[in-house]
């Protein structure tokens, strides 16, 4: 577990980082500074005790979700990532594990909001973000098309009457393993562990077949996997563009499912500087560019 959990300021004064094993939050509140203080209390209070809850779970979170999996679960965090990859469970092979890092996001902002009056407030966990919009509030996220070379190549200005509380971004670039060939895949959702598993699942389907691919089977290059012996990408070459079309098309078709079954919001997809959007109202998207 790498030592306990680490709760401290950032420099700035304004954020406060939390940090355990894996889990790396950059946490920030705004509103009275009272307010704020309460939230950061409470945020600090319930953090140490979730990576060991999710260690005592981990071989039944590691397991291909099935409906009523929720229930199998005692901590809060892992029954929030059950919760959100059931939903998924029918179409594809998924696993709670897909949405470890939104839920935990969305554990450590439900424990800031319970009871400060806090105009906005986020938990970035890594890109996996939870936030929380007060009446009349509003935010900027920035979207990152490639994790190998991050700039801002986009942004989504999100408010509180929208229906999106987590972003989350996916990729083979990314922390995880991916199925497929996309740079980046970030989705909007109600929270951030749906969030989390969708742009997983989004991820792994822009997909194509090329010799500049390369795959290698998961548990060779991490023994404990959840996605065992399935080819999961390491390397992606250049492409023609007919392939990176075909790829991109994919993605949108699962992209697409997922908007229509109200899975998800929105989600922007990348892959060498091609971009495809679904389901993003004309206002929240800003400076990307759809192809």
């Amino acid at each position: 577990m790498a030592g306990g959990a680490q709760i401290s300021m950032l420099a700035d004064g304004r954020r406060l980082h939390l940090h355990h094993g894996p889990i790396d939050l950059v946490v920030e509140g705004f509103g009275e500074r009272a307010e704020i203080d309460a939230a950061y209390r409470q945020a600090s209070a319930v953090f140490p005790a979730i990576l060991p809850r999710l260690v005592e779970e981990l071989p039944c979170l590691r397991r291909a979700s099935r409906p009523g999996d929720r229930d199998l679960f005692e901590g809060p965090v892992a029954r929030r990532m059950a919760a959100a990859a059931v939903p998924h469970s029918a179409a594809h092979f998924v696993t709670p594990m897909a949405a470890v890092a939104g839920a935990v996001a969305d554990e450590v902002l439900a424990a800031m909001c319970a009871g400060p009056a806090l105009s906005r407030a986020y938990v970035n966990n890594g890109g996996d973000i939870a936030f929380h919009l007060a009446p009349g509030a509003s935010l900027t996220a920035g979207l990152i098309g490639d994790y190998f070379a991050p700039s801002v190549d986009g942004a989504c200005r999100l408010s509180h009457d929208m229906p999106v509380r987590g972003i989350a971004t996916s990729g083979w670039k990314g922390r995880s393993f991916s199925l497929g060939i996309a740079d980046a895949v970030t989705v909007l959702a109600r929270d951030a562990a749906a969030a989390d598993v969708a742009a997983t699942l989004i991820a792994n389907a822009v997909n194509a077949d090329h010799p500049a691919v390369r795959r290698a089977p998961a548990d060779s290059i991490d023994l404990d996997s959840d996605l065992g012996a399935r080819e999961v990408t390491v390397a992606v070459g250049a492409l023609d563009p007919d392939t990176v079309a075909v790829a991109l098309e994919s993605g949108m078709r699962c992209a697409k499912g997922m908007v229509t079954a109200g899975q998800v919001v929105a989600a922007v997809l990348v892959l060498q500087q091609e971009i495809r959007v679904v389901g993003v109202p004309p206002d929240t998207l800003i400076a990307a560019h759809a192809a």
